[in-house]
């Protein structure tokens, strides 16, 4: 069972400037005497919580919120903002250059963008997404972990406080047709993988593309949202999650890569798959209200039905 250094909560491997201290705990994901049922046992003041994620949304019982605006992504489109691409022997991991951040989207202040991970199954005929929608599970998601801002960069404070995080969560599925090595900013991202194929592997990524190309053609005014934890031990329960509705389409050969290339150790290891945590109890979800227009358009096509029906009786 591999060792992982992470955050006196948990996450200092997902901030390794931040200001924390470290501890250690043995976890893994789908091995027969090692996966997410012991996580309970090994770090129980939280994975065995009452708020926990990933779960499944049922898009028919999201609440209407209509404080659920738009947010504004600072620096999203900065070419320079992705700084090094790491394996962690449990994922991938992309470290984001310091003025990243988010607003809006009802949150309750800015929050400071630290990195982007995935999760992901085995390739893309075997999905492996963490969070599901109406029970579909996507072949990868993407999650970007932000800090509250006031908290100044202090992990063990933001672990503290039910809202100290911000997930953005992005599914990723399969490109319709053909294609090949699309989207150009995933073809890009993906050809990093060869140089991080052993656990701990990393390499600084050149200046080229922005998390806008790597989330194009997603409409990021639809999302989820509700309270939850983070998907790794130690599950800390101090998660705003955002799930968008609209998923990046990526080719399939370009899916396929994060199975087929990178390891859970050395070169003699395994391949990383099923890299996701099971999915953990209902959550009072929201999302956007209805728009007037879409209502104002039922109501008119209603209205017309009634005439018609009430014009055919007399």
């Amino acid at each position: 069972m591999e060792r992982l250094v992470v955050a006196a909560l948990a996450l200092c491997a997902l901030a390794p400037s931040a200001r924390c201290a470290t501890g250690s705990v043995a976890w893994c994901y789908h091995l027969p005497s090692c996966n997410d049922t012991t996580w309970p046992v090994i770090a129980p003041q939280y994975c065995n919580g009452t708020r926990q994620s990933p779960i499944d949304i049922v898009s028919a019982s999201a609440k209407p919120d209509a404080n659920l605006t738009a947010f504004t992504f600072h620096n999203f489109s900065r070419t320079s903002a992705l700084q090094k691409i790491e394996n962690t022997g449990k994922t991938v991991k992309v470290k984001l250059e310091s003025g990243v951040r988010v607003s809006g989207g009802d949150l309750s202040e800015d929050y400071e963008s630290l990195q982007f991970h995935l999760h992901w199954g085995n390739g893309s005929s075997v999905p492996g997404s963490e969070h599901t929608v109406n029970g579909k599970r996507y072949p990868m998601e993407l999650h970007i972990v932000n800090l509250k801002s006031s908290h100044k960069g202090n992990i063990t404070q933001a672990l503290a406080d039910p809202t100290g995080l911000a997930a953005l969560g992005f599914f990723i599925e399969e490109m319709s047709g053909n294609a090949t090595g699309q989207p150009a900013s995933w073809r890009t991202l993906t050809s990093y993988l060869a140089n991080i194929t052993n656990s701990s592997d990393s390499v600084s990524v050149a200046p080229g593309i922005s998390l806008d190309d790597l989330l194009d053609g997603v409409d990021r005014t639809k999302y989820y949202r509700y309270l939850g934890s983070l998907t790794t031990p130690t599950c800390n329960e101090a998660v705003v999650w955002t799930v968008f509705k609209e998923s990046i389409k990526v080719s399939k050969d370009l899916i396929d890569l994060f199975s087929t290339t990178v390891r859970v150790s050395n070169g003699s290891s395994p391949y990383t798959i099923n890299v996701y945590r099971n999915l953990q109890p209902a959550q009072p979800v929201t999302t956007q209200p209805a728009s007037s227009s879409t209502s104002s358009t039922t109501c008119y096509s209603l209205g017309l039905m009634a005439l018609s029906l009430a014009l055919g009786r007399s």
